[in-house]
């Protein structure tokens, strides 16, 4: 099927790598739908892509809101492509001082905002006979870091969502797809992680002559999604070279 009939909805789309693979996938010929919960960033991105000749549709959406996320699959046509991509980091606090809250939020929009999305889509990615689920995760996922307690748990509980859905519905038209990156500086998540304190968000990257960009991540998305529909990509974990491991990272200062 040409993908210019095909649809991919892309969570969090509103800025960083969202953004940027939407306007990845819908330059690869799909029909991008843009949901987020910022209504008037994803129908400028909407306008910007339909100006340059590219399809795609903005829908205001909370992941974490099960009643909002089944409203919207009920009004798509199809779904041939689904990049949970909603996600982000709180606070950089040790476990015995973390804030139980900022936990919480992390787990329901991670992890739980994922399964929203996907158990609503699932019937109709598996309906359009060649689907494809892509989690977002993290290298947070993969291996744990002091002041990191609280991601570090979301991304596993995302990294274990997308591996057990890969063995449950193996036999089925629908491949799972994790993405784990590493460090990427983005407009928004280190201030957001620091609420706002640019000073700590610039700490992250000190030193850093290249650390990841929004678009290499989406090339990434983009890459593993376009492979033939018989090529699972299960895992693949994007760095910049800078960086060794979660805790190594190269660094001129």
């Amino acid at each position: 099927m040409s993908t210019a009939t095909r649809t991919a909805v892309v969570t969090g789309a509103s800025s960083g790598i969202g953004a940027a693979t939407a306007r990845r996938l819908a330059e690869a010929g799909y029909h991008v739908v843009l949901t987020a919960r910022r209504k008037d960033r994803i129908e400028d991105l909407a306008a910007e892509l339909g100006a340059a000749g590219l399809s795609a549709a903005a829908y205001a959406l909370d992941v974490t809101d099960r009643a909002a996320v089944d409203a919207f699959a009920a009004s798509l046509d199809r779904c041939d492509v689904l990049v949970n991509n909603a996600g982000g980091a709180l606070g950089a606090d040790p476990v015995a001082t973390g804030d139980p809250a900022d936990w919480r939020t992390m787990y329901e929009v991670n992890v739980i905002g994922t399964l929203h999305v996907t158990q609503a889509l699932l019937p109709a990615l598996t309906a359009s006979g060649d689907g494809t689920v892509v989690v977002l995760s993290s290298t947070a996922g993969h291996g744990t870091y002091e002041g990191g307690a609280g991601y570090v748990a979301a991304k596993n509980g995302a990294r274990v969502l997308a591996e057990t859905l890969r063995l449950e519905i193996v036999g089925q038209p629908v491949r799972v797809i994790e993405i784990a990156p590493g460090m990427v500086r983005t407009e928004e998540f280190a201030k957001t992680r620091f609420r706002g304190d640019e000073e700590k968000a610039a700490k992250v990257y000190a030193g850093v002559a290249e650390p990841l960009t929004a678009d290499d991540v989406a090339d990434t998305i983009a890459w593993a999604v376009t492979r033939p529909s018989h090529v699972n990509i299960d895992l693949l974990v994007v760095r910049p070279r800078a960086q060794a491991s979660n805790t190594k990272v190269h660094r001129d200062l």
